[in-house]
């Protein structure tokens, strides 16, 4: 657990939910909680994707797979107990004063995010499409689970610590829902273009399995300009927001230009 967990990575979910929290006024030591428990769901998540029996990954975060360091089986309980810590954690806001009510809405979303309408349901679209030309809609639709549920539950949770004002929150999803998309879409290039040591796994392994993906189906200039567009769309969301999106709005070009 502590391998896959701690180390290298991005904690690009974990930093959504600093600066949603942030926007609306929560202090960091508040969101620390639901920042571990976001970034618990995804370590789960990459432990049980890299399994052989899903996308067969050798490489992880520039070292071997949990699978791989250990062995199969260690890999699926190590999963299977960084989900439900996920949950432990995020219920120890019981010491915070947090109302009741929204933390239960908090568990709601991070359950909803990570299950069959989440990335498990994304992930088993995208289990069913190896070997296929499968249209840019059919993607979006994958991605938007797989990838897009978790980021757009982290900056939920990241907001939920302050507010249940249902406008802010519509006003949240707008920004997090292309974001999403935006990621995929970028993380899509750099398999095609970049090199194993800066993306920390193996470059290429998509093309490799036969998976479809939007550089395949748009090419390179047409996936940037898709994520560019998605970004657009992502910092416009925030456009009449009543709250300091400043840190919003660098996450979402950080996302578009990042390199690895």
């Amino acid at each position: 657990m502590r391998y896959s967990s701690i180390g290298a990575g991005k904690r690009y979910r974990a930093a959504l939910v600093y600066a949603s929290g942030r926007a609306l006024g929560t202090d960091e030591r508040t969101l620390d909680i639901p920042a571990c428990a976001v970034e618990l769901i995804h370590a789960f998540s990459l432990i049980h994707d890299d399994l052989p029996a899903m996308d067969d990954d050798d490489l992880r975060r520039g070292k071997p797979s949990c699978h791989r360091a250990f062995d199969e089986a260690t890999a699926i309980l190590a999963g299977d107990a960084l989900q439900t810590l996920a949950f432990e954690t995020l219920c120890t806001y019981s010491a915070t004063g947090l109302p009741p009510a929204r933390q239960l809405q908090m568990v709601q979303i991070l359950a909803h995010a990570a299950g069959s309408l989440g990335l498990a349901g994304g992930q088993a679209i995208d289990l069913g499409l190896v070997a296929c030309d499968a249209p840019v809609d059919t993607l979006a639709t994958m991605h938007c689970k797989k990838t897009g549920a978790l980021i757009e539950a982290a900056v939920q949770l990241g907001a939920l610590t302050a507010t249940r004002d249902p406008v802010v929150l519509q006003q949240l999803t707008g920004y997090a829902q292309p974001l999403g998309l935006a990621f995929q879409v970028v993380d899509d290039i750099l398999d095609g273009t970049a090199d194993t040591a800066t993306l920390g796994k193996l470059a290429g392994a998509d093309r490799q399995k036969g998976k479809p993906t939007f550089l395949s189906a748009l090419g390179e200039s047409s996936s940037r300009h898709y994520a560019q567009a998605l970004g657009d769309e992502a910092i416009a969301a925030l456009d009449h927001a009543a709250f300091n999106s400043t840190l919003l709005i660098a996450l979402a070009r950080f996302t578009i230009e990042r390199s690895h």
